[in-house]
């Protein structure tokens, strides 16, 4: 499988699974059906509720032969509510209990915003605390502890802009190997995407095939290069992005969707049809963090993503 390599030599398929918003009763469906046909690399988080189903389909899988622990890549995130230092390791203890894991491959932050101990997703600005209370610095430097102590073989993080990227590595004795964010046709990124390459961050594109209520799928220039190549729109953006050397983890609980995602690791496209999608981007966002900004609160959308 195509994949990228880290500094020790440890490799991460490119195409994964996405867990976000799968059920927690479809979840262990979709992970069996993905790793038959042939995924690797399974993508998760504390905060979607389902790792205990996702830990189960891994342990029937290894149970049963069909694949084993180091062929494997498991990703999961420490949730907002988890930043204070003391919180971080409990976290991922829960996190590996859940899976069935001794160990997580990669451990993301999962936004550069903090929450209060307890609080799932915020109803007020009382819910938030600032970045002074609990600064980045602070939390990824027991991030760096959980590689250390080898609990996560690589850490990084997700949804940050490049600067909370200089806030996390002004003090760190380990650098961020990874930022997880949103990338579609619809939104590129190029700025963000260039700045981790230049800083040997590696990228990982959640929401990669957009949303129905922007129907990436649909759009012309999309079917029209699916005809060229006989494939799927989606296959087309999945090549697009690992063409990029950018890590894709559709979610889908579907197994002709799984299988059909998987089948973009075939499709090659050509430096026309990378123009072509080039001329899409329109800054876009699905995912914008307006969840956790609140008159009064700590947080605007530039303070989340910095200058765009």
């Amino acid at each position: 499988m195509k994949s990228i390599t880290f500094k020790n030599g440890d490799r991460m398929p490119l195409l994964g699974l996405g867990t976000w918003r799968a059920k927690p009763d479809e979840v262990y469906g979709a992970v069996v059906e993905a790793v038959r046909a042939g995924y690797r690399h399974i993508d998760c988080a504390a905060i979607y509720g389902n790792e205990k189903e996702v830990g189960k389909a891994l342990h029937d899988l290894f149970a049963q032969g069909i694949v084993s622990r180091d062929e494997l890549f498991v990703t999961s995130k420490l949730w907002n509510s988890c930043h204070a230092p003391e919180d971080v390791e409990p976290a991922l203890m829960r996190t590996l209990s859940d899976l069935g894991l001794d160990y997580i491959d990669l451990y993301l932050i999962h936004w550069p915003i903090a929450f209060r101990k307890g609080v799932s997703m915020p109803r007020s600005a009382a819910d938030l605390v600032s970045l002074e209370e609990i600064p980045l610095e602070a939390t990824w430097e027991i991030m760096e502890d959980m590689a250390t102590k080898k609990l996560a073989r690589h850490i990084g993080v997700s949804n940050f802009g490049i600067e909370a990227l200089e806030r996390v590595q002004s003090n760190a004795c380990r650098f961020p190997e990874m930022n997880q964010i949103e990338v579609h046709p619809y939104l590129q990124q190029n700025r963000l995407v260039d700045y981790c390459y230049r800083h040997g961050i590696a990228v990982t594109a959640y929401s990669p095939l957009g949303s129905r209520s922007n129907a990436i799928l649909e759009d012309a220039v999309l079917r029209d290069i699916a005809r060229k190549h006989g494939c799927t729109p989606a296959q087309v953006v999945l090549a697009w992005l690992m063409g990029r050397e950018i890590v894709a983890i559709p979610k889908s609980v579907h197994p002709d969707r799984i299988r059909e995602n998987f089948g973009a690791l075939d499709v090659s496209l050509d430096v026309d049809d990378r123009m072509r999608i080039a001329s899409l981007d329109r800054d876009a966002r699905i995912t914008d963090g307006s969840f956790a900004v609140f008159e009064g609160g700590p947080y605007t959308r530039e303070s989340i993503w910095g200058k765009e």
